[in-house]
């Protein structure tokens, strides 16, 4: 759960908007859930007043800051150290995790940076309608598929030739897909603007999945059921992951470090990736 202080939040109710988030912290019960607050960006005249009135304030429900518009690693330290002054001064007991959204040509030339910037970094997120402005990039949307980015089929004499679809965002996602994991932080997927194509949301979702994401961005309460349904492994997937662990165990009291399941491969990196579904299944329905 993620309550905002930057982007949806007009200039003239910042102040207003860190009362209610202050107020909220205090007086909500959010259960279970881990509840973090976008703070406004480092260049911003408002993340200071954010950080210090949140921390001095609002008590210890606060678990992480959503850090927007990140360059440097300098960015990171700097809300680092001031979050880190505060909570000494108020006693507080519990750190504040940080997940940095990787939204600038800057931020993501400096990805690998700022992945290892602190030692409060939790999570990676694609921002990907700032990220799209910062490449200038020939797109109005907030995520999903560009029509002009594919590819056509050669000439084959007066067959019609087809255009094909590409993800525009592949590459931006890929790599903070590795930062994170390089840098053992949760990699997530970012805000699908289109709340009336729960198809389209699920496909971008999905393309995010499989690139090892760990969850994306609900911006409308009518995407929180498609996050969870993609980003939760399904009882078949579940089944064959604990089929490849049971024939791993018993390949290795056959003394084998392969052995073919359903007609296919399966080795040591099976394991890993059994491992990780079934990891993935149990926290989902923990």
């Amino acid at each position: 759960m993620i309550m905002d202080l930057e982007d949806s939040v007009a200039l003239a109710e910042k102040e207003t908007a860190r009362k209610n988030v202050i107020e909220a912290l205090k007086t909500v019960d959010f259960g279970s859930k881990t509840v973090g607050v976008r703070i406004n960006a480092c260049d911003s005249p408002y993340q200071y007043r954010d950080i210090v009135d949140i921390i001095e304030q609002a008590g210890e429900r606060c678990d992480m800051w959503i850090i927007p518009m990140g360059g440097v690693a300098a960015d990171i330290y700097a809300v680092d150290m001031l979050t880190s002054a505060v909570e000494k001064a108020v006693g507080r007991k519990k750190k504040i995790g940080f997940g940095m959204i990787i939204e600038t040509a800057l931020g993501m030339s400096n990805v690998h940076e700022i992945a290892a910037a602190s030692p409060r970094n939790e999570s990676l997120h694609f921002g990907v309608a700032d990220y799209a402005a910062s490449t200038r990039a020939r797109t109005t949307n907030i995520g999903g598929p560009n029509p002009r980015y594919g590819v056509l089929t050669d000439k084959d004499g007066d067959a019609e030739r087809q255009f094909f679809w590409g993800d525009n965002w592949h590459y931006a996602m890929a790599r903070i897909v590795v930062a994170a994991r390089a840098h053992g932080l949760r990699p997530v997927d970012g805000p699908f603007g289109d709340i009336a194509d729960p198809d389209g949301y699920k496909a971008q979702a999905n393309r995010a999945s499989s690139l090892g994401c760990e969850g994306k961005w609900a911006i409308h309460p009518s995407q929180i059921d498609l996050a969870n349904e993609v980003f939760s492994p399904s009882e078949a997937e579940v089944d064959k992951a604990r089929r490849i662990l049971a024939a791993m165990e018993q390949a290795a009291r056959d003394g084998l470090g392969a052995v073919s399941l359903d007609g296919k491969l399966v080795d040591i990196a099976s394991i890993k990736q059994a491992e990780n579904c079934i990891k993935k299944y149990e926290a989902a329905t923990s």
